[in-house]
């Protein structure tokens, strides 16, 4: 999983010898196995940022998650009941996290290819590490993502465990060469109507959805807000906790209930501010 992107193209219907060497310690165990390339790679470079740990100031999303030491190394998509094809158990090692700057890492997401005639089907998806500036990469830390998807035309959405899905509005052609998909500037226009938040020019994925339901409410049954309460105790509003949480709408490592930088009223507000019973779907089919 910690293997650089290859410097060559390889032949559909070649057969090959993939090599993994992996050190920990004084111990260094390799592993071989020969596949054979029934199509090209689809490498895709999507862009994305999330509204929750977006800085307008810097332009920036926070990876205070990270500098905690909260990113887990595996794949949360899978725990949550999210159904992958084709990818999936996604991990990295510790190493994958230290990097600063731009390019740090910021959470993980999840990218779909979906059919072009009924894109209510996923075709394949891949998990990858999100960086500050709104890159996707591999789980090595700096390939683009690439697809075993026939070469072809397919929309393309994205998911994160506590910000409303997207998707692209028509389908985008891929092939071996690298596609970029840049969702945050709005060259991709995406599905549906009002699909992301607009923020001095950059567009961002909704915050708030702690349950990973695809539907943002504030009150009613399967609100949003109830497990900000619960993740802190559930009785006394003034407590927080630490962690890896889809509570954690902010995505500032700590779960707030009521004060500064809480994670409740994000949600509100993206209901619409002063209705709460408002509520805020994915824009997906």
């Amino acid at each position: 999983s910690n293997v650089a992107a290859p410097s060559h193209a390889y032949s559909v219907g070649g057969s090959y010898a993939v090599t993994l060497t992996v050190t920990t310690g004084s111990c260094t165990s390799t592993f071989t196995q020969y596949v054979v390339v029934t199509s090209p790679a689809l490498p895709v470079s999507v862009r994305v940022m999330l509204q929750g740990p977006y800085d307008a100031n810097t332009g920036l999303m926070s990876d205070a998650v990270r500098a905690a030491g909260l990113l887990p190394l595996l794949e949360p998509y899978t725990a949550m009941g999210y159904t992958h094809i084709g990818g999936g158990g996604e991990f990295v090692f510790p190493s994958a996290f230290t990097s600063a700057g731009n390019n740090a890492i910021v959470d993980w997401v999840v990218v779909e290819l979906r059919d072009a005639s009924d894109p209510t089907l996923v075709v394949e998806t891949r998990t990858g590490l999100l960086q500050r500036d709104g890159d996707v990469v591999a789980v090595n830390g700096t390939a683009p993502l690439s697809f075993l998807a026939a070469p072809g035309s397919y929309h393309i959405a994205v998911r994160h465990r506590n910000h409303l899905a997207l998707m692209s509005r028509l389908p985008i052609t891929l092939g071996a060469a690298l596609t970029s998909v840049d969702f945050a500037n709005g060259s991709a226009p995406t599905y549906g109507t009002d699909a992301q938040q607009l923020i001095a020019g950059t567009y961002l994925m909704w915050s708030g959805n702690t349950d990973f339901n695809g539907v943002l409410k504030y009150v009613g049954a399967s609100n949003d807000r109830d497990p900000v309460l619960v993740a802190i105790g559930g009785t006394v509003p003034t407590n927080t906790i630490n962690g890896y949480h889809a509570a954690d709408v902010n995505m500032d490592g700590v779960v707030k209930y009521v004060g500064a930088n809480n994670d409740r009223d994000p949600i509100l507000q993206n209901v619409g501010g002063s209705v709460p019973t408002n509520i805020r779907s994915a824009q997906l089919p």
